[in-house]
């Protein structure tokens, strides 16, 4: 199936969520060093020149689309859940930074990367929450808009200690770490209200469930390197493997879907817990295998995407418009009531 001719107005934003899921990876490749020695090294370093090369690739289409077709930009920054994802930019560039600091140390070079990226996150944040005071209801909180996508501008401020304290901020880093964990129970109990009261999010959206995962790993990997106790690291990693658990549910409806970009709301979250059990297995050597099993399928998984993707791509069958009727409509359907 050849690519429509205005394949690039359907380049969203989503996109980035391949960077995140790869820079994430590398960065679980850099931890796992003391266990495999030079191999994880010179793997966290392909993983982290791709992801580089894959950012830059993309940010370039993405001006080009935004140059040709600026009406498809306004119309993903107006969507309800769309919008969120403006902030897998900012993330991707924390996490490029944050590899390229474990990789080569503290270079002025990386700490302007991190600087740009973490204060651009902090600036998507306070827009994305200034849009719940709007006076306009289209642009308010509302139930379409309550979906695990949130986490990545809301909570993704948790990110900042992986590359802050490296790189010598550890005041900002500690103040943005807390704003995120401030929000990541607020919007818990907001998507269990969606859930209790209007269903789960469409089936197309199933994978972004997994999304959960990434806060209680990126928060007990940021304790750490923030000096936290270890005990708490190990509370986050139970919270963690929960939500993986329970995300697991909906896996077998998830895979009934099409392929599609959200599939890769799988990547980053198990590579941020791989990379916490990798950090948590240099205290206590029981949970080595349980590190190298989670790297291990987060490589696989990440694998398996980036072959899908590359197919869905030659295939034309990625760039495509979003099928809003049937989105709509699955989200008007009340749930069922209780027999």
């Amino acid at each position: 199936m050849p690519q429509r001719p205005d394949a690039l107005k359907y380049l969203a934003p989503n996109w980035f969520a391949m960077v995140i899921s790869v820079a994430g990876l590398a960065i679980a490749w850099a931890r796992a060093t003391p266990l495999l020695g030079e191999l994880a090294t010179a793997g966290a370093l392909v993983l982290a020149a791709a992801a580089a090369l894959l950012f830059v690739a993309l940010l370039v289409l993405s001006w080009i689309r935004w140059q040709h077709h600026p009406e498809a930009l306004a119309a993903d920054l107006k969507h309800p859940v769309r919008h969120a994802f403006i902030a897998t930019l900012p993330v991707s560039l924390i996490l490029l930074a944050s590899a390229a600091a474990m990789l080569f140390g503290p270079e002025s070079w990386v700490a302007v990367l991190w600087w740009l990226g973490s204060l651009t996150q902090f600036g998507v944040t306070l827009w994305v929450l200034a849009r719940w005071l709007s006076a306009d209801k289209t642009q308010g909180l509302s139930w379409a808009a309550l979906t695990p996508v949130l986490f990545i501008p809301v909570v993704g401020n948790v990110l900042a200690p992986l590359g802050g304290v490296m790189l010598g901020a550890p005041a900002w880093t500690a103040a943005q770490f807390g704003l995120g964990l401030l929000l990541w129970p607020v919007l818990l109990a907001l998507l269990g209200a969606r859930i209790a009261t209007q269903g789960l999010w469409p089936e197309r959206l199933l994978a972004v469930t997994f999304i959960s995962v990434a806060p209680p790993s990126v928060v007990g990997s940021g304790v750490l390197l923030l000096g936290g106790p270890l005990t708490l690291a190990w509370m986050c990693w139970g919270v963690a493997l929960f939500f993986l658990l329970w995300s697991g549910q909906v896996l077998r409806r998830m895979l009934a879907q099409p392929f599609s970009i959200a599939f890769w709301s799988l990547g980053f979250p198990l590579a941020a817990f791989a990379a916490l059990t990798l950090r948590l297995a240099q205290q206590d050597g029981a949970a080595q295998l349980p590190a190298l099993v989670a790297l291990a399928l987060a490589s696989l998984v990440v694998l398996v995407l980036g072959i899908a993707t590359w197919k869905g791509w030659r295939q034309g069958s990625l760039l495509q418009p979003e099928p809003v009727a049937v989105m709509a409509a699955t989200a008007s359907v009340p749930p069922p009531q209780a027999q």
